[in-house]
């Protein structure tokens, strides 16, 4: 990774606890600053009442990326999805979430907690953090996205 540490946003529905705490963690030890938007427990909480602010956050420039999770992911990128500033890709190996950045320029990481280990979250994580966007065609096409 570069030298320069992002700003993480983190997010997570009661299925994504767990994994959301081991991130932040490992997010922590490597110098990241971090922003957890909640949930804060195992117990029952709907997932966009913490994304909805975390992608607000992203979009207002106050973070550089973010990571959601719940159980399937589903629930946490297409609520990130709905802002014009965020670009969410659900990744559930290492290669897909090196894509999201590579092709995509992804600013958010939606993980599903109930179908990814431990191991291959982190992987994700750190390809996330780690590739740079290609930019070239993938630029125009990331340009297409937008709202008209």
């Amino acid at each position: 990774m570069d030298l320069k540490r992002p700003s993480i946003a983190l997010a997570s529905d009661h299925a994504g606890y767990f994994l959301k705490e081991i991130i932040k963690g490992f997010l922590i030890k490597n110098g990241h600053e971090v922003k957890d938007y909640g949930t804060d427990s195992e117990e029952r909480a709907d997932y966009a009442d913490h994304v909805h602010p975390l992608a607000s956050a992203l979009e207002a420039g106050q973070h550089e990326r973010g990571i959601v999770i719940c159980g399937s992911g589903n629930g946490v990128n297409i609520t990130a999805n709905k802002y014009q500033g965020v670009r969410s890709a659900l990744s559930w190996t290492p290669e897909i979430a090196r894509l999201g950045r590579a092709h995509n320029d992804a600013n958010v990481l939606a993980l599903p907690a109930r179908f990814i280990d431990e191991v291959t979250a982190l992987e994700c994580v750190l390809l996330f953090l780690s590739t740079p966007f290609e930019g070239g065609r993938h630029a125009e096409r990331v340009q297409k996205i937008r709202i008209k």
